[in-house]
Formats: structure tokens, sequence, C-alpha cells
């Protein structure tokens, strides 16, 4: 099968970046979705992408790309990324420290 093929199943890939704000770096988290045999074919258009979108918007891609294979064709609801973490954190701690940490930058409708 060609790569973006009907038939070749969905994989989200999430690519991490790093730009410079001022005094700090600012990461970001990207997640993209491809049509592809495989999550190593994925993650090849992913960060060939990855690349591209680093030089158009002048940030670092760091070289992480993690892949997630969709059970199924997307669709609304359709679940398009999972990582799993163990850590002894509690649920607040854990929030957080990787989510809620107060300085995320998150894009809202019609902004």
């Amino acid at each position: 099968m060609a790569p973006g093929s009907a038939e070749a199943p969905w994989t989200t890939v999430r690519c991490v970046f790093r730009s410079v704000s001022g005094d700090e770096f600012v990461y970001e988290e990207r997640l993209t979705l491809w049509q592809a045999d495989s999550l190593d074919e994925a993650i090849t258009l992913a960060e060939a992408d990855a690349h591209r979108y680093a030089t158009e918007i002048d940030v670092e891609y760091l070289g992480l790309a993690q892949a997630y294979g969709l059970p199924g064709p997307p669709a609304s609801g359709a679940e398009v990324y999972s990582l799993m973490r163990e850590s002894e954190l509690s649920a607040d701690d854990y929030l957080d420290r990787f989510f809620d940490t107060g300085r995320e930058r998150q894009s809202h409708w019609n902004e």
C-alpha cells in the first residue's frame, strides 16, 4: 500500500518543539494525524513534517516523536492519542507537575 492509501491505518504522532520567549523557553507538543502502513512509517512522515514546521516558524524540533495507532478510522469522539505514565504523585500533584503548571499557553476557539 502507498502511504495515505484508503486501506492504511491512521496514526497520531506527537512531536515536541522548543522556542525562546524572552528569557524563557516555550515547549510545544504538536499532534499530527497520518495514514501509514506502520508506526515507523508514520513517525518518518511526522518527523519530516516536524522539520518543515520548525523551519517555517523558527522553532527547534527536539527529536521526540511518539506514535499511537488509532483503533479505527478517525471519527467524532475517536481516541487519537494515549500515553500512560507510572507515578507515585497524588492526582493533584501529578496534574500540577505535568499539565496545570499555570504556565501553559492554550489555544481557544475564535482567537
